[in-house]
């Protein structure tokens, strides 16, 4: 029998121990969190043989969620991530707190169980643009992707991006210039930024902007992970858009995402004769995203977005995910990750 080391009782506590214990986007760690709550959720992983609670999933699928949680148990320590979080200046948010950023309701059960934040939290609840991209990007990509970024965050609106090379970086980098706002999401521990070549980039967001993270100091980046961040980087935009994405890059798993959450999607058209437009085009052609050339079109987009929320606030519901139906397969984007179809073509997290 696992004993714990700390008080279940805490909310914030059981928080992140169960994001040390599930993977990103386990759907099944998110149900039995929403079904039980943080602390009785533990004490029924430690409990064998107990009841599960009532889901579309039978007994088998749970015991076999309860094996891939119990080995991870002895190692968790929830008291050592915060106060490592702590000596970098960082803070933890959980569900409830003031910052924590309402738009991860439209997740579901594959809602992070917390948010490990080094910079201005505050910067997550404002009006925000997910600005994504690949990492070889062309000159031409770079260009539009700072113009788009300069003059959203000019404007009051928040880039949100995944820190990566390429696009990601112009994104932050131009936001950065004007004074603007922007959020860098990790797909890794905030102890130590990744890739490498942007750290002192991402040390900057730290400082003027605001970097997170679902998973806790000390956690590696993977590609697994890399692919369930995207779904972050999508929640928190009221719009995304792809500036350049190669016919099968990851980037595109963030406009999937996007298309689920009812988040209008953009795409930036390229050369018909680019690689690194022939993502883009697809998700035009396939109807997943319309066509957006500068950043009066992006707030277009993103007033749409605005309507459409208020509607529903008005008709007593909020938005849901839907699946994209003219996607012709899915997958999940991870062999442990059940967060729902991404598009059959993606296969790099780049």
């Amino acid at each position: 029998m696992v004993e714990l080391t700390f008080d279940v009782d805490d909310d914030r506590l059981a928080r992140v121990a169960w994001g040390r214990l599930a993977e990103p986007c386990d759907l099944h760690a998110g149900a039995l969190v929403a079904a039980l709550g943080p602390s009785d959720a533990l004490r029924w992983v430690l409990r064998p043989g107990e009841r599960p609670p009532r889901s579309p999933w039978g007994t088998t699928v749970w015991e076999r969620a309860r094996a891939r949680w119990v080995p991870r148990m002895p190692t968790v320590d929830p008291g050592r991530e915060i106060a490592g979080i702590e000596r970098l200046g960082g803070s933890l948010l959980v569900p409830g707190d003031e910052c924590w950023p309402d738009r991860f309701a439209d997740l579901d059960a594959a809602a992070p169980h917390c948010l490990w934040v080094r910079g201005d939290p505050a910067l997550l609840l404002g009006s925000a643009v997910s600005v994504v991209g690949a990492r070889a990007s062309t000159g031409y990509g770079e260009h539009v992707a700072g113009e788009l970024s300069a003059s959203l965050a000019s404007s009051g609106t928040v880039v949100v991006s995944g820190g990566a090379h390429g696009i990601d970086a112009v994104a932050h980098r131009t936001a950065l210039a004007v004074g603007g706002g922007t959020v860098a999401v990790m797909a890794g521990g905030l102890d130590r930024f990744y890739p490498a070549g942007n750290s002192a980039l991402l040390e900057r967001v730290a400082r003027e902007g605001v970097v997170v993270a679902e998973v806790g100091p000390g956690s590696a980046p993977s590609r697994s992970r890399f692919l369930t961040r995207n779904r972050l980087i999508a929640a928190l935009g009221g719009v995304c858009v792809v500036v350049e994405a190669g016919w099968r890059s990851g980037t595109l798993s963030t406009a999937m995402h996007a298309a689920r959450l009812l988040r209008p999607v953009g795409a930036v058209p390229g050369p018909v004769t680019s690689a690194a437009s022939a993502g883009c085009h697809r998700l035009i052609r396939e109807g997943v995203a319309v066509c957006v050339t500068d950043a009066a079109e992006v707030r277009e987009l993103l007033g749409a977005r605005g309507r459409t929320c208020r509607s529903s606030r008005r008709s007593g519901g909020r938005a849901t995910c839907r699946p994209v139906s003219h996607v012709p397969s899915t997958r999940s984007c991870g062999r442990r990750c059940r967060c729902g179809p991404v598009a059959p073509w993606t296969r790099s997290p780049g």
